[in-house]
């Protein structure tokens, strides 16, 4: 395991990755969970309450994934969409669960009043690996922008370019977790060729804002709600989290458009990122998946409350 202080074991530091290079790391990353067991299996058991459609196929060489988003049953022309985004980082598990769980046990609350469109695991691959990139070593998160490098990215700006501007919220779901500064970000820093930057861990829930349009209402109303499921991230010493500044409780900024995140594939009002933190001790997964579940609630509920 790398630690902020030795050099990542694959490349040359200041080197960008070439080919070799992403094929060595390629090469470690070993098959540790079954997304069809874990997530196909639950889309199957929801059919009967919901559409099941299959918006795409990921082709890795001998390996394949349905890409599978879930619909509410009673679509209406006339109601406004509800884009819910899971497992676009695959490792971030409660991303994932956390909106299957949405779907069995809330979506129902919403019938007639929103059409849902929820896509539980943008990068099956990655789930079953526990990683951030993709097998070329990309972050689907970064590559939300025409052209895109990662199909998991085009696949799911294909599906929604229908309804883009029909949408009244996004959420996408995500987690921070201890590995963000042991091993992902420290291989990001390796294969573009820059020196690795620390910037500490986040010890809570807390939530990304789009800069460009910010809703600090919508914002803490979720905070809110999810305050009653797990704790919020306090502000480090610098008054930051995860190197950015704290604009509210729990609560932090980014251009989301410019850095090709998925939350600004649409042309929502309200849009939020979620980051749940599932290595604290003050937690468990059961908790971290409630969460998820407790902020697209009440991202919704906002939402429909102020049309």
């Amino acid at each position: 395991m790398n630690t902020a202080f030795a050099p990542y074991p694959i490349g040359t530091p200041g080197v960008p990755w070439g080919d070799e290079e992403r094929a060595e790391w390629l090469s470690q990353q070993p098959l540790q969970r079954s997304y069809e067991s874990e997530v196909l299996s639950v889309i199957e058991r929801l059919r009967p309450r919901f559409d099941a459609e299959q918006y795409g196929l990921l082709d890795y060489g001998p390996e394949s994934y349905p890409l599978m988003a879930i619909r509410s049953r009673d679509w209406r022309d006339d109601l406004p969409v509800v884009l819910i985004t899971g497992g676009v980082h695959g490792y971030e598990t409660s991303g994932v669960h956390g909106a299957l769980q949405f779907v069995d046990r809330h979506a129902a609350d919403y019938a007639g009043r929103v059409n849902l469109l929820v896509v539980p695991c943008v990068s099956p691959w990655a789930y079953e690996r526990i990683h951030r990139w993709n097998p070329n070593a990309v972050d689907p998160n970064r590559s939300f922008r025409h052209g895109s490098p990662a199909e998991e990215s085009a696949a799911l700006m294909r599906l929604v370019a229908l309804v883009r501007d029909r949408v009244l919220m996004h959420i996408d779901l995500h987690e921070t977790t201890d590995t963000d500064e042991t091993e992902f970000r420290p291989a990001l820093a390796a294969r573009d060729g820059k020196p690795f930057e620390p910037a500490g861990i986040p010890d809570g829930f807390y939530l990304v804002d789009d800069s460009e349009n910010p809703q600090p209402g919508f914002q803490q109303a979720v905070i809110k709600a999810v305050e009653q499921v797990t704790h919020i991230a306090p502000t480090d010493d610098s008054g930051e989290l995860i190197g950015s500044p704290v604009v509210a409780r729990g609560l932090i900024q980014y251009p989301l458009k410019q850095l090709g995140l998925c939350a600004s594939i649409t042309s929502a009002p309200y849009k939020t990122t979620t980051e749940v933190y599932p290595d604290s001790s003050r937690t468990t997964p059961e908790q971290c998946n409630a969460a998820q579940a407790a902020a697209v609630c009440a991202a919704i509920d906002y939402a429909l409350a102020r049309q």
